[in-house]
């Protein structure tokens, strides 16, 4: 699944002018959702009784008790008909009806079946929701009860006598389900088309929603073929996993509908099912290999030819990873959808992916190189889990962090091979590995790997999709790739693939099958196997930081801590001390490869230096460690960054600003060494560095952007930014033409944003000129698509209700889904604290905002500085009826905390906290309940940081913002 948070490029940059960006209050979602579940609550008083057992009558010692299925049954097939009802029944309720037969064979015997079931009503059969029937010569007990168990979300049927082991049974059941908007299991999804209301049915699976579409043993490791079949109105389109097995037919007794029966799917697990009715169309191509790829959207999205660029990469990338895995696609064809209504960003259902639409749909005429780029790499990331997660399967939800981890990482290498001249492997280095090494440095962090025993629930599964998993594992595993060489990842990886098709596995198998490959060459030594490497950064959370003194040469590691006086109680079988892999440049040469094999401390003629040579480790930041030097080599750094600086890699200027400030923050290095490494910035032209910088500074804003340090800082940006800016004025021929490379593209945009927000005067006109343009002439949008974002927003934020209700009317009539997501940030960008309420109070209605788009739309509103008091107000208000309604399973939970609280540097926002805390420890909170011990740590070092720093930063800062012509100030627009 592709990162449900992820904000594309132009918006996060445009989160620079508002503070980090608050990924905030799925709460407004979550109210919408209970104000329209509530209409279809009620249980349809024509559906059949069932038994349901309460929560206070469960023995906790019975099987169907535990969240984790027993293993005396593995299920062998499905035969599944689906027939969804697009249109209100006599109650106002959406329904599907459904049958199921689900062939399994008996392990040992049981006189139990434990299967999943949610919200699902059976018909009953001789007083029993299900029929049981032995397969061949199998004999069959009687049924004694059926039951369904609502707490862990079972269907047991009890029986009178033991299945026999080794044994096949078939059981059968008839059911009806609610087709509701909670985008979970089989649902509905609404759009407008013109001023007509248009319904489809589609599926979100996972991570345990399977079985709210039919009975089922819904864990990864249960696998099973599937034959599903679909009955929908005959004007309709019907999809799944697999190609149909033959023309659809009309239903015999009402021809208004058809029936389409489709391939039986290979052995695969449940939560990567999917099914689709709607009237989308499609565009189309083959693969050199003949699989069968299919692009589908809304009908006008198709018909302007939004699907097209996706089409296009999709081949390249499948044959990318057919030639990567050394293993061919595993299946006939390859659709992807565009949904009008999804909660993730994506999901990687096996032959037909399901996205939102900014993640598959783009217009070259108005989507920007960043809605482009989100297109590509997610689409990348999708195809990775064909193979990797789909053919093989992680055994258990603890696992994920592989699962993911591994396609965040390779998502990078798919999109490279199609878009090649755009350098985006880079991008990895600040979008997943220092964003994520903000999490990972407090002692509330988690390892990769989590004990099996320790996830059980839905909401326990939920806790493992978080930056962790995604970006953690993405950055160590390119690690690994990176010191076995990407040929030996790749054999290994071959082998892995090979040996467990269609099989599930865990983290250890693959280490097993790259240590094979390592044990066939003598080329790469490793100073351990790779299990015992790896296992010190996946059993234990965190990274090191590495101190180099040049002087003497030696090295050392310790425990890289954000608030060193913070108190580790996770204990560590390795001491929390790393197998670190150390590449590094002396002077500007590459030196050997070196190993810090664990130990604490060690010495190294690589690392001492004489007169004038200078050390710089982590080239191009390929480990998951940051550096630390003597201040001597610091200076020496700086020195060069100012008079030679492309001696240093692009990545490692990025590197030596981001290193810098998170030392800073830990009180390892002063504040002022780490504000001193962004000086040379006011001649630097690559936006690596740059995004560093105004990344790092971020924090600088939230922590200040309420006090006196403030105004200074701005000046000192303004000062540093406006040789950029010119620069790009002066290129661009006044902003009429794009830079030609997208890292160009987006210091661009950098450049507009950074000068905008801080006040410089030709920025400040430029987007009120260009919006102004707009204004006058709504058919014709003069801003070009990459500016929107940040020229939208400025705009705004210096104007009044009328800027702010022509944004509203364009996002009113807008079609494409990448302009709407810009105008939508863009009015959270606002100065009118009355305006912000007034948007925030549409998020509740999903006739002004979409569901889907509340959450986002809530997160740029909290982005800005006036709203995010809002939007924690109401958190603590609402925290118990979102919760119940919504759900803890729902991993947005986790980053609606870490965002509402990340401006916190106070005791009495502390105390706040504390108590929000303390006030709903009834109540629970699920997946963002590791992320709420994350914001008590991460404000209390907050609030001793800002005691610590404020007057020293006041001075850097007021000291640094004199105003300073730039060496560009000569230049004049063309």
């Amino acid at each position: 699944m592709a990162k449900g948070f992820y904000i594309s490029k132009a918006l996060g940059i445009l989160g620079i002018l508002l503070g980090i960006a608050a990924i905030a209050t799925i709460i407004a979602l979550s109210v919408v959702y209970a104000q329209e579940k509530n209409k279809n609550a009620a249980v349809d008083p024509t559906s059949p009784a069932t038994t349901i057992t309460a929560a206070t009558t469960l023995d906790q010692s019975k099987p169907w008790n535990r969240y984790r299925l027993p293993t005396t049954l593995l299920p062998d097939s499905y035969k599944v008909t689906l027939r969804p009802y697009l249109t209100p029944n006599e109650n106002g309720l959406y329904i599907f009806k459904g049958t199921s037969i689900v062939r399994f064979i008996c392990k040992d015997p049981t006189d139990v079946i434990i299967i999943h079931s949610k919200k699902l009503n059976y018909t009953t059969n001789e007083g029993h929701m299900v029929a049981l029937r032995g397969v061949g010569a199998s004999s069959v007990p009687n049924i004694d009860r059926t039951e369904l168990v609502e707490p862990t979300e079972y269907l047991v049927v009890h029986l009178k006598g033991l299945l026999e082991a080794g044994r096949m049974y078939e059981m059968e059941s008839e059911f009806q389900g609610e087709l509701a908007d909670d985008l979970a299991g089989f649902y509905r999804s609404e759009y407008m088309e013109g001023n007509v209301k248009k319904v489809l049915a589609t599926t979100q699976m996972q991570s345990a929603d399977a079985r709210k579409s039919f009975p089922c043993f819904d864990e990864p490791a249960m696998k099973a073929t599937f034959n599903i079949t679909l009955i929908y109105p005959k004007e309709l389109t019907a999809l799944s996993n697999m190609p149909p097995k033959g023309p659809s037919v009309l239903l015999a007794e009402d021809p208004n509908w058809k029936v389409t029966e489709f391939q039986t799917t290979p052995v695969m697990s449940t939560y990567l099912l999917a099914y689709i009715v709607s009237e989308f169309t499609s565009v189309e191509t083959r693969a050199p290999n003949n699989v069968q790829i299919r692009i589908w959207a809304r009908p006008n999205a198709t018909a302007q030819n939004h699907g097209m660029y996706a089409l296009n990469v999709t081949g390249p990338i499948l044959n990318f990873f057919a030639h990567h895995f050394d293993t061919p696609y595993p299946l006939p064809k390859s659709d992807q959808i565009a949904l009008p209504d999804f909660n993730a960003g994506a999901m990687e259902n096996w032959g037909l992916v399901t996205y939102r639409e900014n993640s598959l749909l783009f217009d070259p005429q108005a989507s920007s190189s960043s809605n482009k780029e989100r297109v590509v790499t997610v689409i990348a990331h999708e195809l990775a889990h064909q193979w990797f997660g789909n053919l093989v399967t992680l055994a258990w939800w603890n696992d994920l962090w592989l699962n993911e981890g591994f396609a965040s990482y390779v998502e990078y290498l798919g999109a490279d091979y199609a878009e090649p001249t755009w350098n985006l492997k880079d991008l990895m280095v600040p979008n997943d590995l220092y964003r994520v090494m903000a999490v990972d440095a407090l002692a509330s962090s988690h390892p990769l790997t989590t004990p099996a025993e320790e996830v059980n629930t839905p909401a326990q599964i939920s806790e493992m999709f978080d930056s962790i998993s995604y970006s953690k594992g993405a950055s160590v595993i390119r690690m690994l790739s990176e010191f076995l060489t990407e040929d030996l990842f790749r054999k290994g990886l071959a082998s892995y693939l090979h040996a467990f098709a269609y099989q599930n596995t865990t983290y250890l198998d693959l280490w097993e099958h790259l240590q094979m490959a390592v044990n066939s060459q003598s080329a790469i030594k490793l100073p351990g196997t790779v299990r015992d490497i790896m296992d010190r950064w996946t059993l234990q959370m965190g990274f090191p930081v590495i101190t180099v003194d040049t002087k003497t040469g030696s090295i050392s590691q310790k425990h890289f801590l954000l608030d060193p006086e913070s108190t580790v109680t996770r204990p560590s079988a390795f001491n929390y001390l790393w197998i670190v892999p150390i590449s590094s440049i002396k002077s500007g040469n590459l030196q050997n490869h070196y190993w810090l094999q664990g130990n604490a401390a060690t010495q190294n003629d690589l690392f001492k230096t004489q007169a004038d040579e200078w050390v710089l480790l982590n080239v191009n930041v390929t480990g998951y460690y940051q550096v630390n030097y003597d201040e001597n080599n610091w200076r020496k750094i700086q020195n060069q960054l100012q008079i030679k600086p492309l001696t240093i890699p692009v990545i490692n200027r990025a590197q030596v600003i981001y290193d810098s400030f998170n030392l800073a923050s830990a009180h390892i290095v002063p504040v002022t060494l780490a504000l001193n490494n962004t000086l040379f910035l006011i001649n630097e032209k690559e936006y690596m560095p740059w995004q560093a910088a105004l990344s790092s500074l971020r924090y600088f804003k939230l922590m200040f952007d309420r006090s006196e340090v403030y105004g200074p800082m701005k000046n000192y940006l303004r000062n540093q930014v406006e040789p950029l800016f010119l620069y790009f004025e002066n290129r661009t021929k006044n902003w009429t033409l794009r830079p030609e490379s997208l890292m160009d593209q987006y210091n661009e945009i950098n450049a507009i944003s950074t000068a905008c927000s801080n006040g410089l005067p030709k920025c400040e006109e430029l987007a009120k000129n260009l919006y102004n343009q707009w204004m006058e002439n709504p058919q014709n949008n003069p801003i070009h698509p990459n500016l929107r974002s940040t020229i939208y927003c400025n705009a705004i934020a210096q104007g009044d209700q009328k800027e702010w209700d022509f944004a509203w009317r364009q996002l009113q009539q807008v079609q494409l889904v990448n302009e709407a997501d810009k105008l939508r940030s863009a009015l959270a960008c606002t100065n009118k604290v009355w305006l912000l309420n007034r948007y925030l109070s549409y998020t509740l209605k999903p006739d002004l905002i979409r569901k889907q788009d509340a959450t986002s739309t809530i997160n740029s509103i909290a982005s800005n500085a006036l709203g995010q008091s809002l939007a924690w107000d109401f958190v603590q208000s609402n925290w118990k009826k979102l919760f119940q309604d919504y759900g803890g399973g729902s991993f947005s939970f986790s980053n609606l905390i870490q965002a509402v609280t990340r401006r916190f540097s106070t005791e009495f926002e502390l105390q706040q906290l504390e108590q929000f805390k303390k006030n709903n420890m009834d109540v629970g909170f699920g997946s963002g309940t590791r992320a709420l011990e994350q914001a008590l740590e991460k404000t209390k070092a907050n609030i001793k940081w800002v005691k610590e720093n404020k007057e020293v930063v006041l001075n850097w800062f007021t000291k640094h913002s004199q105003i300073v012509p730039g060496p560009y100030s000569h230049l004049a627009p063309m």
